[in-house]
C-alpha cells in the first residue's frame, strides 16, 4: 500500500510503498476513501525539514540543551550519530482521514467490518487506528465532508475550553480551516463572532458564513471589537492563528472585557505582558488538540474510555459531535474545500502548501490497494543453508539507534524486518539493504531460510515471541528483559527444555562486551569471595506514563534496565546470584520505582551493590562501575574510560563511548554461523532474570529473597 512521509533531514515529502498493517489490539484497520490534508500542521513540518541544522536547532532550544548534555556525557560522535538517525526517521504525514472499517482488533465491539468512520489516520490507503480515536459517520455525510470532523474537533475542544453562552461575543483570531470551522460552530451556538485574518479571500468566507469578519492588515483590531460591544470588549477571544509575533496575545487582551477568557488553539509568540491581564483579571489557557484523552496512552492505545458521567466530552465524542452538527447541516464544509487531488498527485499540494488554498482533499481509489504484509525492498539471492540469516521484529527506537548500526559490520544477512505499522521496518529495510519488510513477524518464524530472530519488541511481547522463535526452531536473541514475570518465564524455560531443537536463547545484556568490561575482567582474574562491585546508574527521569514504567507492559525500569547491572556483575564475578534485597526512595516506594538500591550475595562470596537512580543531574556520566579486590581497584567511568589503581601493569585504559554492543553482535553471527552456541549459558540468563524479579519481591516484603 502507498503512504505519504516527510524526511525530517531533507524536507522531501515522498508516497513511500509500505506494508499494510495488521489489526491490533483495540485498533480498527481502515480502508482509506479520502483525507483532509491540515495545511497549518503539515505546512509547518514540512518547512521544519527544508530548514538547516541551524535552523531546526533555532525552533528546538530545549532539543539543543539535550543534545549538548549527551554530547558532554557520551561523546561529540555518538551524539551526532543519534540525532541524524532520529532526522532521517520518516515521519507520517496527516491525521483527518475518512474510510470504511476492513477489520477489528480484539477487544473492538462498538465497530463491524464495513462500517463507514472517521479517524486521526494518517495518509494512507489503509490505517490501523485505536477504538477511541475513531467515529461512525452518520449515513447522510460523505466521506469527503467526515474527513473534516479530526480538525473540526481541534476547535470545537476550544470552545468548550472558552464555554461560551448564548448571546455572547467571542472573537476568532485566525481565519485558516479551523478558525473558519470555529467561527461557525460558535454561530451555531448562538453567539455573535468576530473573527480576523490577513487573508481577504478566508475573510471573504467568514463574512458569507456570518461572521463579522475583517482584514486585519486594515484595521485596528481592538477598536473594532470594541464598537461592536459597546466599548465593554468581547466576552471571550480563540486564537487559531500561526505566528511568532507577540502582537496576537497583546490585542487578544485589549480586546477582552473584564474578566474575559481567551483560549490559545493555534500557536503564537507568548511574552505575555502583565499588566494587558492583570487590571482585566483575564483567564488564559492553552487547549490540547482533539480534547480530553490526547496523550493519555491509557485511553488512546488502550481503549480504556472515561466514564461520561466524569468526563462528557471526550477526543472521540468530540469526533461524533462535529459529524452531527454536519449532519444537521450547522456546518457545512464542503465550502471550504478547494482542491481535489487523487493520492497519486498528491505534489501538487505539497509543493504548494499555504498558496491560496483553504482545504485540500486527498482522493484514493480504495479498490485498487495492494494489500500485501511483506513488500520487497531489495532483491537478494540466499544461501541454500540460511547460516546467519537474520530476521528482525521491531524497528523502533532501539532497533534504529543501536541494533542496525552495530550490526553493520558484523557479517550478518538480513532477510526481513518487522513492524506494527510497517513504515518504521520500510525505512530501515531501504538503509541497511533487507530484502522484505513486514508487518507479519509470523513470516519471519514461518521462513526456513532464517536461522536468527532478532526481538526488539516493547517488553510485555518478549516472552511470547522468544517461545513462538523456539518452537519454529530458530536461535532468539532478545533485547533486555527476557521477560517481565514469573508465568512469563516459566514458559521460556518449559519451551527450551522440552523443544530441544538445538536453538539457542540470547539477551541483550551487552555490557559484558564492551572492551572496558573484558580487559577489567582479565585484570581481577578469579576474585572469587574477595570481589566487592558496586554500580551507579545516573538513569535519568522517565515520566510515569511513559509504557516502561507499566508494570503489565514494560515491567518497570528495575526488571527492565537494572537487570543489565545484574548480568555484568555475575561475569565480574563469575558466579550465580544467591540472595538479592533492594531498597526504594521514599517512605512507601511503589513496585516501579525507578530510585532504588539493589544488594547482591553471589554464591562464591563475592558481593554487589546497584544504585539505580533516576534523580541525577543529566550532565554527570550517565554509568559508572567500581571493582575491589585484593588491594587493587578498578573504575569504568561511562564505559570511555577506565582507571586502575595498585595494578602494576595498568593505570588507564581511554577510548570512545562502547558499551559493547558491537562485540556482542559481532559474537552472536559468529557464533550462529558455526557452533550455534549462545553468547551467554541459559541457566546464568535465567539466574539473572529472576535475580531482578527477587529485588521487586524484597521491596515488597522488606527482605532478603533467595534464588531458587
Amino acid at each position: 500500500m502507498k503512504q505519504i512521509v516527510q524526511n525530517l533531514r531533507t524536507g522531501e515529502t515522498m508516497l513511500e510503498d509500505v506494508p499494510m498493517p495488521l489489526p491490533q489490539k483495540a485498533k480498527i484497520l481502515i480502508k482509506t476513501h479520502c483525507s483532509l490534508v491540515s495545511l497549518g500542521t503539515e505546512k509547518m513540518l514540512v518547512e521544519f525539514g527544508k530548514g538547516n541544522l541551524i535552523a531546526k536547532a533555532r525552533q528546538q532550544p530545549d532539543k539543543v540543551k539535550q543534545v549538548l548534555d549527551k554530547i558532554k556525557t557520551e561523546g561529540l560522535m555518538p551524539t551526532l550519530e543519534a540525532v541524524f538517525n532520529k532526522l532521517g526517521e520518516p515521519l507520517p504525514l496527516g491525521y483527518c482521514n475518512a474510510g470504511e472499517v476492513i477489520a477489528v482488533g480484539e477487544g473492538v465491539t462498538e465497530f463491524s467490518v464495513g462500517d463507514r468512520v472517521a479517524s486521526n489516520g494518517h495518509h494512507a490507503e489503509v490505517v490501523c487506528v485505536p477504538k477511541n480515536l475513531v467515529a461512525k459517520i452518520p449515513d447522510n455525510v460523505s466521506y469527503e465532508e467526515a474527513s473534516f470532523a479530526v480538525i473540526g474537533s481541534i476547535g470545537l475542544q476550544g470552545i468548550r475550553l472558552v464555554n461560551p453562552t448564548l448571546g455572547e461575543t467571542v472573537v476568532v483570531i485566525g481565519l485558516g480551516l479551523i478558525g473558519l470551522l470555529t467561527a461557525e460552530l460558535l454561530l451555531a451556538n448562538g453567539c455573535n463572532v468576530i473573527g480576523f485574518d490577513y487573508d481577504q479571500r478566508k475573510v471573504n468566507l467568514a463574512q458569507q458564513k456570518g461572521v463579522h469578519a475583517f482584514n486585519a492588515a486594515d484595521a485596528d483590531v481592538v477598536k473594532i471589537v470594541e464598537s461592536f460591544t459597546n466599548q465593554i470588549g468581547a466576552d471571550a477571544v480563540l486564537i487559531t492563528a500561526s505566528t511568532s509575533s507577540n502582537d496576537v496575545i497583546s490585542q487578544a487582551a485589549k480586546m477582552s472585557r473584564k474578566r474575559g477568557r481567551i483560549v490559545l488553539v493555534g500557536v503564537i509568540g507568548l511574552d505575555i505582558k502583565r499588566d494587558d491581564f492583570y487590571k482585566k483579571e483575564l483567564s488564559f489557557q492553552v487547549s490540547c488538540s482533539y480534547g480530553p484523552g490526547r496523550y493519555d496512552e491509557d485511553y488512546e492505545q488502550k481503549g480504556v474510555d472515561y466514564p461520561i458521567g466524569f468526563v462528557r466530552w471526550t477526543e472521540k465524542r468530540n469526533f461524533e459531535t462535529i459529524l452531527q452538527a454536519i449532519s444537521k447541516r450547522q456546518i457545512t464544509v464542503t465550502d471550504l474545500v478547494t482542491e481535489r487531488v487523487a493520492l497519486k498527485d498528491y505534489l501538487s499540494i505539497y509543493n504548494n502548501l499555504g498558496k491560496g488554498s483553504i482545504a485540500s482533499i486527498l482522493e484514493y481509489t480504495p479498490d485498487q490497494v495492494q494489500t500485501e504484509r511483506s513488500i520487497e525492498v531489495v532483491s537478494k539471492t540466499w544461501q541454500g543453508n540460511g547460516k546467519g540469516v537474520i530476521g528482525i521484529i521491531g524497528a523502533g527506537n532501539f532497533t534504529k539507534m543501536t541494533v542496525m548500526p552495530s550490526l553493520k559490520n558484523s557479517g550478518a544477512q538480513y532477510k526481513y524486518i518487522s513492524s506494527a505499522g510497517g513504515l518504521t521496518a520500510t525505512s530501515l529495510a531501504k538503509k541497511y539493504g533487507i530484502a522484505q519488510a513486514t508487518t507479519d513477524y509470523k513470516l519471519i518464524l514461518d521462513d526456513q531460510n532464517v536461522d536468527l530472530v532478532i526481538i526488539t519488541t516493547r517488553h510485555d511481547l518478549h516472552a511470547k515471541m522468544v517461545t513462538e522463535a523456539l518452537q519454529s526452531g530458530k536461535h532468539v536473541f532478545v533485547e533486555k528483559p527476557l521477560a517481565i514475570n514469573h508465568e512469563e518465564l516459566a514458559a521460556i524455560i518449559d519451551t527450551y527444555r522440552t523443544v530441544n531443537n538445538g536453538a539457542s536463547v540470547n539477551v541483550g545484556f551487552n555490557r559484558r562486551f564492551s572492551p572496558y568490561a573484558q580487559k577489567a575482567k582479565l585484570l581481577i582474574g578469579e576474585a572469587g569471595s574477595d570481589l566487592n562491585m558496586i554500580a551507579t546508574m545516573n538513569a535519568g527521569f522517565i515520566p510515569r506514563d511513559v509504557w516502561v514504567q507499566d508494570m503489565k507492559t514494560g515491567g518497570g525500569r528495575i526488571i527492565g534496565e537494572a537487570c543489565h547491572f545484574i548480568d555484568l556483575m555475575q561475569f565480574f564475578s563469575g558466579s550465580k546470584v544467591s540472595e538479592v534485597v533492594m531498597s526504594g526512595l521514599g517512605i512507601h516506594p511503589e513496585e516501579n520505582t525507578d530510585n532504588a538500591i539493589i544488594t547482591l550475595r553471589f554464591e562464591n562470596g563475592a558481593q554487589g551493590v546497584i544504585h539505580y537512580f533516576s534523580n541525577g543531574s543529566k550532565s554527570y556520566p550517565k554509568e559508572r562501575i567500581e571493582l575491589y579486590s585484593q588491594g587493587r581497584t578498578l573504575v569504568i567511568d561511562n564505559f570511555r574510560k577506565m582507571s586502575g589503581y595498585g595494578f602494576s601493569r595498568f593505570s588507564s585504559m581511554r577510548s570512545g563511548l562502547d558499551k559493547g554492543h558491537k562485540n556482542q553482535f559481532k559474537t552472536l553471527v559468529e557464533n550462529i554461523k558455526t557452533t550455534g552456541q549462545p553468547l551467554i549459558p541459559f541457566e546464568d540468563i535465567i539466574n539473572t532474570t529472576k535475580a531482578s524479579f527477587a529485588a521487586l519481591e524484597s521491596l515488597r516484603t522488606g527482605t532478603w529473597v533467595q534464588i531458587q
